[in-house]
């Protein structure tokens, strides 16, 4: 699935937050807990080098637990690196947030100096509501839609903490194409760039396997469809998402099933597992090893070539 979305903003935020992270004694990257692998920006651990880094993991309320208990174990095996899932409905948690800052940075807090921080991460994942909270006031404009927040701005949480906002960026291209489905899958991706039939369908396959039951109860199946294809026909019937003549709406269908993902409402559903995510990384290193070898060899066959009519001329 193919999808343009590095708009010019991110390209200028990008050149900003290398800018400012010599300044910058730790950082705040926060990602989907519903897919921490596909919504972790490979560009965040390339701009932030050794920095100690805080991962919070938003909207636990909407994935699976045991799934996130597991995510939380992986993602700190990295050195330097502490995990917690949040959410946002639970401003009790956000407000914890200072205090694992200082404790990943205790050598400024005991030089009674602010600990500066930067908070990152790709859009709609509740970012800005988390500013906001921290704040105590609006300071981030939020909403639904990934891409609000389009410029910088420092924020004195008058805690010992200084925050520096950024915007959500994405990266150019997603090597991993399961990536893809589920940033759009989540919303992170505005459905005016997505298929939402493609996109489903994905989705449906995915919670055959790994939600069978959840998927019956919800949309109250007798058998569990076979195909993701099925399955969204099936859920049309059930709701009455059809054409006249009975036919199927698939992307009435396809927008629902989306829709209702997004909402919790068919489950508590993690859309990947950190061993996914080992097989995947392992897959697209091989994908982009073959891609750059193919680069050089074609780099050499035009050498000789040249190499060649220089001789003959």
């Amino acid at each position: 699935m193919a999808i343009q979305w590095y708009p010019g903003h991110m390209h200028k935020a990008r050149k900003e937050i290398e800018e400012a992270m010599p300044q910058v004694d730790l950082v705040i990257e926060v990602l989907d807990a519903r897919i921490p692998y596909s919504s972790e920006n490979p560009m965040v651990s390339q701009l932030r080098g050794d920095k100690p880094c805080i991962k919070l993991l938003n909207k636990s309320d909407l994935a699976d637990p045991e799934v996130t208990a597991r995510w939380i174990e992986y993602l700190e095996r990295e050195q330097g690196v502490q995990a917690s899932a949040i959410t946002t409905l639970q401003p009790g948690m956000v407000r914890s947030i200072p205090d694992l800052c200082r404790k990943l940075v205790p050598h400024r807090d005991t030089m009674e100096k602010d600990i500066r921080t930067m908070i990152m991460g790709i859009p709609n994942v509740g970012k800005s509501t988390i500013i906001n909270t921290l704040a105590g006031r609006t300071i981030a404009k939020t909403g639904n839609e990934p891409a609000v927040t389009k410029n910088q701005q420092r924020i004195n949480l008058r805690n010992g903490i200084v925050l520096s906002d950024t915007p959500g960026i994405l990266w150019p291209k997603v090597d991993n194409e399961a990536s893809s489905y589920r940033l759009a899958v989540t919303g992170a991706i505005k459905d005016t760039a997505m298929e939402y039939e493609d996109v489903a369908m994905f989705a449906a396959d995915y919670f055959l396997k790994a939600y069978p039951d959840e998927i019956c109860e919800r949309y109250k199946l007798k058998s569990l469809p076979a195909t993701d294809i099925e399955l969204l026909e099936a859920i049309s019937r059930s709701r009455g998402a059809l054409r006249p003549g009975g036919r199927v709406d698939y992307h009435k269908v396809s927008e629902l099933l989306l829709h209702e993902y997004r909402s919790g409402k068919i489950g508590l559903l993690s859309l990947e597992t950190p061993e996914m995510a080992e097989k995947e990384k392992t897959e697209v290193a091989r994908k982009m090893a073959e891609k750059e070898a193919l680069k050089q060899q074609k780099i050499e066959q035009e050498k000789l070539k040249r190499s060649g009519k220089r001789h003959n001329d």
